[in-house]
This record gives C-alpha cells, structure tokens and sequence, in this order.
C-alpha cells in the first residue's frame, strides 16, 4: 500500500505558527483535540519528549519526526506540519526545521510503526522534496506529491526499514591512524571498508587495529609479557601514518540486500554473534543495520 493512502487532510497543517518543534508537535495534538478524540495529551506529550531525550528525532534536511509509542492512544496517527519560516533551534545539517511529522501509535504495534517512520523519511530524503513541500498551497496537493513519490508500506519489516543510512567508512588505502581517528570521533567499533566506487570490500575493526600492535598476541597470551622486550602500542603509534587498511581489513562480513526481513538479519546476527551487518544494493554501500538498532528501534521504540 502506498504511504499516502495513510495521511488525512484534516490531520495536516499547512502553516504552523509555533516557533520550536516542542510547540509544533503541541500544535499538531491541537488538531486531534479539535477532531472531539478524547486523548490523554499530556501523557503522549510526556513519551513524545521522553523519546526526544533517548535521540533527538529532528533528522535533518528540514524535516523532523518526532514519535511515541503509548498506551495513550489505541490506533496509529499520522499528523504533518509546515513551518513556512522555520522553527527555531539547532539541526545537524544547519537547515532549519520546516516540516514535522508526528506519529503516534499503539505499544502493541512495531512493525507499521517503524514502516511509517522508515516511508516517512523516504520522502524526506527526495531530492527536492522539501522545496516542493513549502511551495504547495493545499493539503491535497500535499498528500498528492507524497503519492508522487510512489513511497510505499510493506507488509513486512524490511532492513531498509531500520538500517542506517550514513555509514562512517575507510578505503584500502587509508591509514591506521584515520582509522583510529574516526572510531574515537564517532564512537565506533568497526567502519566499512569501501572502494572509490563506494563498493564494499570488507570491514575493519578496533580488534584488527589492536592486531597491529600485537600481531604474535597468542605467545604472549601464553608466555606472558616477559616474553617481549619492546613496547608494542608505542611502536605502532610510530608506524600509525605508515600502517594501511589493506594491511587489517577482513572480507568475511555479512550483507543483505535492502529488502531483506528484519528477522532473518536478526537471526543471522545472532547465529555468529554479530554487531552489524551491512546493506548493500548491487555490491554498492547504502546502509548499516546494527544489534543495538533492533533493540531500540523494535522493542525500545
């Protein structure tokens, strides 16, 4: 089914007056209010700032898509706004905040729930969407141009549906040192190697880079640290800009195509106790579904 066939004309709104996204998200409730549905709105405001603690849900090129799982409400509701001038407060990217999208569902449902969030930011993504969105002038020809995009809900949970899209990599030819660099900038355990092509060759981790200090890592297990007479972490501190991801990246990893089921990623991951597994379309790199992403997207919410 297509994601617009989910949106209703009497739950957009297309000039919100509010200047912050905790205003508009108050707004957008207003809407509902004035339906005659009989909410607790200050409980579904109170999981709606609840999630925003966990992560903050403005996900950048002036879209924002706040969302809460509660016992408040009984079914899924899908309310979107446009801030003509634009909300206040920081983003990621510098584009200030114009279009916000509120969804709420029951805690019994996750997979139409993810679905939505995930089709949401499809159409978020669209090339041009939010100058298209800005220059409408009815809620029909809102829903029409999400139609357009021929986004669409599948009957199952899809990688695609929970993976990353920004995925921090490294080429072959790359040093130890800018490996080490971005796993301490952006608190990571492994980065996917790639070629200039963006296609995937392997991974790299903070396992291999610590193999690099300690390449004969079993004798020292076994003889202890007498059996050395250098310091290796210092040595390869000297060696950082000479050693490159060639020299430590494994190609044994696992990938799934984007519409992969969650639940086989899930149970590959399990079977040989993995963290990640990439996404790749034709060889090329498109995304990274990580464990701790099925815990909070799936379960956490």
């Amino acid at each position: 089914m297509k994601l617009a066939n989910l949106l209703m004309e009497d739950r957009i709104n297309l000039d919100l007056k509010s200047r912050t996204k905790g205003a508009a998200v108050c707004e957008l409730l207003g809407m509902l209010h004035d339906e005659g549905i009989e909410l607790d709105f200050d409980a579904i405001i109170d999981s709606i700032r609840e999630r925003e603690e966990v992560e903050d849900t403005s996900y950048g090129h002036g879209f924002a898509f706040p969302h809460a799982r509660t016992d408040a409400v009984n079914e899924m509701y899908v309310l979107i706004g446009i801030s003509r001038q634009g909300l206040e407060g920081r983003t990621s990217d510098g584009i200030p905040l114009h279009i916000v999208c509120l969804l709420l569902t029951p805690t019994t449902i996750a997979k139409l729930y993810l679905q939505m969030l995930s089709g949401l930011a499809r159409v978020g993504r669209t090339p041009g969407m939010l100058e298209r969105l800005l220059a409408i002038e009815t809620k029909a020809d809102l829903i029409k141009l999400v139609a357009d995009s021929n986004v669409m809900i599948d009957k199952e949970l899809l990688a695609r549906d929970v993976m990353r899209h920004k995925v921090e990599s490294v080429t072959p030819d790359d040093t130890i040192k800018h490996v080490a660099d971005l796993m301490f900038r952006h608190r990571l355990s492994g980065l996917a190697v790639v070629d200039h092509d963006n296609k995937l060759l392997g991974i790299v981790n903070d396992r291999d880079v610590i193999m690099a200090a300690l390449p004969n890592y079993e004798q020292l297990v076994k003889e202890g640290s007498y059996a050395l007479d250098f310091e290796p972490f210092e040595e390869l501190l000297k060696r950082e800009n000479l050693i490159k991801v060639a020299q430590l990246y494994r190609t044994d990893i696992e990938v799934v195509t984007p519409e992969a089921r969650v639940v086989e990623v899930a149970a590959k991951m399990i079977l040989r106790d993995l963290r990640r597994v990439f996404v790749v379309d034709n060889n090329e790199l498109v995304g990274i579904v990580l464990r701790k992403d099925i815990v909070n997207m799936v379960i956490r919410g």
